[in-house]
């Protein structure tokens, strides 16, 4: 008996370590500052496009894990998930998002990425379900177009043809200088940058100043006017 329940100790194998979910890699955002310079405006942009959807989450360079118990994943240099909450994320589950993953994704390619974006990625975002995918080479160096989209039909990606594309999220995209501008389809008018609307704003407060300035010299000369009648 004693035998036996010492056996019976032993049969307990080591403990399986968790699986960890990293929500950081220690690597810069993009390959060099200009990807940078493209990825920004365009996940501002988004953010600007879907600020009155408060279903609808962006994310640039976030890691998106799929599958509970794996630790495989994937970082887009741009995502956007619709559904879910735009509140603020470290990493995102898909099995704590009721299965959710991005419907859109962005990729900036690079001399060190070009090649992987047209293939690996593609295979992978292909697998994964995403729906949209698009490419953008802001150097104008490595794809031809530097705009390039495909969308899911069935299980597999369909290459959209011409200059300027459309997502079924209802935005346009086209390529100008070293940046993917958005436009809204309904109005037919491109949403302009951080940048550019800080710009206008301040061109509206001039604007604004100059016929105040206007006006005061003009009731200023009025009132000369009626003193010299007087």
């Amino acid at each position: 008996m004693a035998g036996k329940m010492e056996s019976e100790m032993w049969i307990v194998g080591p403990q399986s370590p968790p699986i960890e979910y990293p929500s950081g890699d220690g690597q810069p955002l993009a390959e060099t500052w200009l990807h940078v310079q493209a990825i920004m405006p365009l996940h501002q942009a988004l953010e600007d496009f879907f600020r009155d959807r408060s279903d609808v989450f962006v994310a640039s360079d976030l890691f998106w894990y799929r599958q509970e118990g794996s630790s495989q994943k994937v970082a887009p240099d741009v995502m956007v998930v619709p559904g879910v909450g735009a509140r603020p994320r470290r990493s995102f589950f898909s099995w704590e998002e009721n299965g959710a993953g991005p419907a859109v994704v962005f990729e900036m390619a690079s001399e060190n990425t070009w090649r992987d974006d047209l293939d690996d990625k593609y295979d992978q975002y292909e697998r994964l379900g995403v729906r949209e995918y698009f490419l953008f080479d802001p150097e104008g160096l490595y794809l031809v177009p530097r705009l390039q989209g495909y969308r899911l039909n069935g299980t597999a990606y369909r290459r959209l043809r011409g200059a300027e594309l459309t997502s079924e999220l209802g935005f346009g995209l086209r390529a100008e200088d070293t940046i993917v501008r958005l436009i809204d389809l309904k109005t037919g008018r491109p949403i302009p940058t951080r940048a550019e609307a800080v710009e206008a704003e301040r061109k509206r407060a001039d604007a604004l100043q100059m016929e105040v300035e206007r006006l005061r010299a003009r009731l200023q000369q009025l009132g000369r006017s009626n003193g010299s009648e007087g």
